[in-house]
């Protein structure tokens, strides 16, 4: 009967020799594909509350306006009033048209004909500001303005979630 005697037989063990190169290749690819937001916000705005709200759904072609007051530099009080930074820049109200020129000259050509002006606006600025920055829009022909606003639902739900504090 040992002429019919089955061997038995093991499983090889898993070669994980190329698990390495595997991980650094995928951690490779979503360091190539992800966008990082690579500037600071220099100015200090609290978002207004809105109702009808809805998505950007094309990042790349978007320019960030950011209006309020001016953040504090290490420790050091930059002023008072109101500044507006456009992308990475604080500018003058003046020389946002040529901003907004600057930065459709440094997209792409399809990005550049759906560029989308965002107006990231404090909920205390004037809109006597506000119209002066879109009349600069105009002239730079950025027509696409988008205002940005957190959900009135969102904010009531904080609101109501918010601990009293203590005085």
């Amino acid at each position: 009967m040992s002429f019919f005697e089955r061997k038995r037989r093991e499983v090889p063990g898993l070669n994980t020799a190329s698990l390495p190169d595997l991980i650094f290749t995928v951690l490779f690819f979503f360091m190539i594909v992800t966008h990082m937001k690579s500037y600071n916000v220099k100015v200090r705005y609290k978002v207004p509350e809105g109702t009808e709200l809805s998505k950007d759904s094309h990042k790349a072609s978007v320019v960030n306006v950011y209006i309020g007051a001016p953040l504090k530099a290490n420790g050091i009080d930059s002023g008072k009033g109101t500044r507006i930074q456009v992308n990475k820049r604080i500018v003058a109200l003046d020389e946002i048209a040529d901003c907004i020129r600057m930065e459709r000259d440094k997209m792409q050509p399809e990005d550049a004909d759906r560029m989308t002006v965002a107006i990231q606006a404090d909920r205390n600025t004037p809109m006597s500001i506000i119209n002066a920055v879109k009349a600069e829009l105009r002239k730079a022909n950025a027509l696409h303005i988008s205002y940005t606003a957190t959900s009135a639902k969102i904010a009531a739900g904080q609101r109501e979630n918010a601990k009293p504090t203590r005085r």
